[in-house]
């Protein structure tokens, strides 16, 4: 009982709430008051998907937003993509936007799914993630911070 009555008594902890945002180049209106998001890692050294855990995780907490990940792109509004497009996951990146239904939107993260990054040139590599899908939001950043991915989706819901 005494860290029950303790858990109260501090309540909850979190990162206070950056401000919403959109990119400035792309003029989007909210999605809504809530979002549901597929996550792809296209080919990236595991940096931006630290700090999509994080994001999602109990300190930024992006679900108090209505932001929500989904494991099905059939379910999805909001495909976030990092990293460069391998040659392996050009394809099942392209099936899964085609799976999504409308409207839908696409959010590159981190500088490889701007433009490649440290792998442009590479062999595996098939493209920058606008390359090979429609992108609607870039999220720079090698990797974006939690806070900065955040505020991109809150953005996207208009919260």
């Amino acid at each position: 009982m005494s860290l029950v009555r303790k858990m109260l008594q501090i309540g909850r902890i979190a990162e206070p709430a950056p401000a919403a945002s959109t990119s400035p180049d792309v003029p989007m209106a909210p999605m809504g008051p809530s979002i549901q998001v597929r996550y792809v890692d296209a080919g990236s050294c595991n940096g931006c998907e630290l700090e999509v855990t994080s994001a999602f995780g109990p300190v930024y907490d992006v679900e108090r937003y209505g932001v929500r990940l989904v494991a099905s792109p059939r379910h999805a509004d909001v495909l976030l993509v990092s990293g460069p497009v391998t040659r392996n996951m050009a394809d099942p990146l392209r099936k899964a936007y085609e799976a999504m239904p409308a409207p839908k939107r696409v959010v590159a993260i981190g500088d490889c799914a701007l433009n490649c990054g440290i792998f442009a040139g590479g062999y595996g590599i098939e493209g920058a993630v606008g390359d090979i899908i429609p992108v609607d939001l870039y999220v720079p950043g090698c990797p974006p911070t939690p806070d900065v991915l955040v505020a991109a989706l809150r953005g996207l819901t208009g919260r």
